[in-house]
């Protein structure tokens, strides 16, 4: 692997290890947290959103991340029918 894919694979486990303790964070919490760059972060997320281990909802210029399979079953059955109210 590359420098690049090794940093983004650290800020993944990180990520991981800390959403599956908190369910909840945003993406300032984690920047902060893990001391990420803003490439390294969203590379991180979208790797982690890929995978379907979490859902992203834009909230200004930063994003509510939720942990965990219920989270990402919501999203895509809101994404199927989005007329529907909650």
């Amino acid at each position: 692997m590359n420098p690049l894919q090794d940093n983004i694979n650290e800020a993944v486990k990180q990520m991981t290890d800390y959403l599956t303790a908190n369910h909840k964070a945003t993406s300032w919490q984690l920047k902060v947290k893990f001391q990420l760059s803003s490439s390294l972060l969203y590379l991180a997320l979208g790797t982690l959103l890929a995978q379907k281990k979490i859902t992203l909802e834009a909230d200004g210029i930063n994003y509510n991340i939720t942990w965990g399979a219920e989270a990402v079953q919501k999203q895509e059955a809101e994404n199927a029918n989005p007329f529907q109210p909650n």
